[in-house]
């Protein structure tokens, strides 16, 4: 399990790296659910996203030689840009595998920042190149299996502990379950009376079916949420959320663009699906969890276009 030194060790090592994004209460948001809504805006990150963190702390942990034979990453869109910008920066050469599904600004921005692209046909596949690539030579930055990514990952759990000491309930998204990990295990050591709770989009299940099983297991992956879609969780970030998390909510695709949509009208804030979940679960916990409740909103990222937005907004009647 990671620990609260691990989190504090990875926020000194990425500390000039990384932004330190606001932690802001949002009236707006407040309004519109009926209870004091806190919003750490993860999306105002440095590749549009908190992974990153993640990345950043794991490639200032690589030895000379590991950053001279180079790094690959397996991602869906957001670890792959941050892997790209942050290992470009450190003059340290990367490959991303992504599936063909991942979003078009997600791989010209991969691509851009200088990193070689390998497409797959879906995120299934695109694990099962990493063994031919790491005997290649190449160190994997495992977009959430790894402590030092977990790690780099809770930092933001520690500033939103450190800015933000009056939440009672926090909802991160869940994808792979790095973030959840990480933040979960911030939260736990800093403010252990905090409730955590995950949120999955239909299709894209991995950690709430790991849990009804009581295992990691692989699924099936349908979820416009790309960025989510992860084919299981892993060992690691299950033993945290089965630890650490109260439930992790699940909740359809239709209903996270609608919260992408609700985020820009009321929050003011551009935010992708993978976060727009978060106001479909936010109202299930205070359901749950009735009068009193101050939700904190981990806004994860902002990576998707307009004309993504406008056509879920078409395909699922929301305009």
């Amino acid at each position: 399990m990671i620990g609260i030194s691990d989190i504090e060790s990875a926020a000194r090592l990425i500390e000039g790296h990384v932004v330190r994004t606001p932690t802001v209460p949002s009236p707006g948001l407040s309004e519109l659910l009926g209870a004091p809504v806190t919003a750490k805006l993860e999306l105002l990150q440095r590749t549009g996203s908190f992974k990153a963190r993640g990345a950043a702390a794991k490639l200032l942990s690589l030895t000379e030689a590991e950053r001279a034979a180079g790094v690959v990453a397996v991602s869906g869109g957001n670890h792959g840009i941050a892997l790209a910008v942050m290992a470009a920066a450190l003059d340290v050469k990367a490959t991303v595998v992504m599936p063909r599904t991942a979003p078009a600004r997600s791989l010209a921005l991969v691509a851009e920042a200088g990193a070689s692209v390998r497409l797959t046909d879906g995120m299934g596949s695109a694990f099962e190149l990493l063994p031919r690539l790491r005997d290649e030579g190449l160190t994997l930055v495992h977009p959430f299996d790894d402590p030092v990514v977990i790690a780099g990952q809770g930092t933001v759990g520690l500033e939103l502990a450190e800015d933000a000491d009056d939440v009672t309930d926090v909802i991160v998204s869940i994808g792979g379950g790095g973030l959840i990990a990480g933040v979960a295990a911030a939260l736990r050591a800093r403010r252990p009376g905090v409730r955590v709770w995950g949120v999955e989009t239909a299709g894209a299940q991995a950690m709430s079916e790991a849990v009804a099983a009581g295992a990691p297991l692989p699924v099936e992956v349908s979820s416009i949420v790309t960025t989510l879609s992860a084919p299981s969780v892993s060992r690691l970030t299950y033993d945290h959320a089965a630890a650490l998390v109260e439930e992790v909510l699940v909740v359809p695709d239709r209903e996270a663009v609608r919260g992408s949509l609700e985020f820009a009208e009321h929050a003011k804030v551009w935010a992708e699906p993978a976060a727009g979940c978060l106001l479909p679960a936010a109202r299930q916990v205070l359901e749950r969890v009735g009068a009193g409740a101050r939700i904190g909103l981990v806004v994860c990222g902002g990576n998707v276009t307009h004309q993504e937005i406008s056509e879920w907004t078409a395909r699922f009647g929301l305009d």
